[in-house]
């Protein structure tokens, strides 16, 4: 294992129903409330209108900022933290998945920070030169998704139009004060979001657990859970999406599996870094980015560490071993892998999003010029040459 620091100071409230806590939550922490949620709110209309009864109904006085987008962008952040300074915000509440409550992170941020936004961003890994914040408005999320884990970690990832980059601001003082993990929010999410939150969640752990220390025997169990807990609860939901067992199986699975009890000292997500560039390029949904790409990583990779991926294949996948090479059973495994992502209705090649082989090099580019490091290489166990993550990218087609 490798040495480590950890802490968590998140407060988490859990459980169907608990979302009336709010109201009580929220005037704990600030007399004045600022709501970030997205643009078009849809279906997460009601529950916005339920949010704001049980503040009123405890006397915190209420403003919203509804103008948030998939893959926030850093103007917005800007414009966010403005309306919250104007208005003399106390608190932030986020609302939504990964995007509406990174922004709300970043616009908490953003109230005390001096000079250029997107400084606050690791968006070189070869000359880092971002100052993350130090002081952020506290915060209460309230997530919808299943996915990015964002209520229970120090990490808010935003976007650039103008770079046509994404990446992620990193700091304590972004740590929300309170989350309320209601699963009950996710039953009306759509199928797609649904499978795409699924594979968020599997990738987070997964990442680590292939790219990153083998000796780490706690970590990996942990993360064997994760990814078994996804699996055996995301097809239970898309049969019967009022099943609130296990849609909250797959909330507490989301949150857990990147508020760092999965990653002590070990905390690599390569593909992540690449994901982000069909992101930033293609508009890919970031769930579809990571189920396309984790078979063509798997299948590129596996020889780098069979010992990791034979374990894979037989704790996660459970693969039948007898009379079987290890190489026959790693194959397997990722096999089962990939057919357990196309029958749950997300993307596994490059095809279905319309992007072809000509487009490749500046896929490549781009992850280059943000995530490599100053070594030449993208930062795993083992690190990876451009070769490498072109050869994922040809095999993703």
């Amino acid at each position: 294992m490798n040495n480590f620091e950890y802490n968590n100071p998140v407060k988490v409230i859990f459980g169907a129903g608990e979302i009336n806590r709010i109201g009580a939550e929220a005037k704990a922490l600030g007399s004045k409330v600022c709501i970030v949620s997205y643009k078009e709110l849809g279906f997460l209309s009601p529950l916005i209108a339920k949010i704001k009864t049980l503040l009123i109904k405890e006397g915190v006085e209420l403003v919203s900022f509804f103008e948030i987008e998939e893959n926030p962008e850093i103007k917005i952040i800007e414009k966010g933290a403005s309306f919250c300074k104007s208005e003399e915000v106390k608190l932030i509440i986020g609302v939504g998945g990964g995007s509406a409550m990174d922004a709300a992170k970043a616009i908490a941020a953003g109230v005390f920070y001096e000079g250029d936004f997107w400084n606050m961003v690791y968006s070189r890994h070869d000359d880092v030169k971002a100052v993350p914040p130090a002081m952020a408005l506290p915060t209460v999320m309230i997530p919808t998704l299943p996915a990015t884990g964002s209520e229970m970690n120090q990490c808010a990832v935003v976007s650039n139009n103008v770079l046509k980059e994404k990446s992620y601001i990193w700091s304590e003082c972004i740590y929300p004060k309170v989350s309320i993990i209601d699963p009950e929010l996710t039953l009306t999410l759509p199928p797609f979001q649904t499978a795409c939150a699924a594979a968020d969640t599997i990738s987070h752990v997964l990442e680590i657990y292939l790219n990153g220390e083998e000796d780490s025997d706690l970590q990996h169990y942990f993360q064997e859970g994760v990814m078994r807990t996804v699996i055996e609860n995301i097809g239970k939901v898309l049969e019967d999406p009022k099943n609130i067992s296990a849609r909250s199986h797959l909330q507490w699975a989301a949150t857990c599996a990147i508020n760092g009890w999965a990653s002590p000292g070990d905390a690599w997500t390569p593909i992540h870094q690449v994901g982000h560039v069909l992101t930033s390029l293609y508009k890919v949904p970031h769930g579809a980015s990571l189920s396309i790409l984790m078979p063509a990583w798997m299948e590129v990779l596996s020889d780098k560490k069979k010992n990791q991926y034979y374990r894979f294949a037989t704790n996660v996948m459970q693969v039948n071993t007898l009379d079987k090479t290890q190489e026959q059973v790693i194959k397997e495994g990722i096999t089962l892998f990939t057919e357990f992502l196309k029958r749950i209705g997300v993307p596994t090649s490059l095809g279905e999003m319309k992007i072809a082989k000509e487009n490749l090099p500046g896929i490549l580019d781009g992850v280059v010029k943000v995530s490599f490091g100053n070594d030449g290489v993208l930062a795993c166990n083992p690190p990876l040459s451009k070769e490498d993550i072109m050869c994922v990218l040809e095999t993703a087609l």
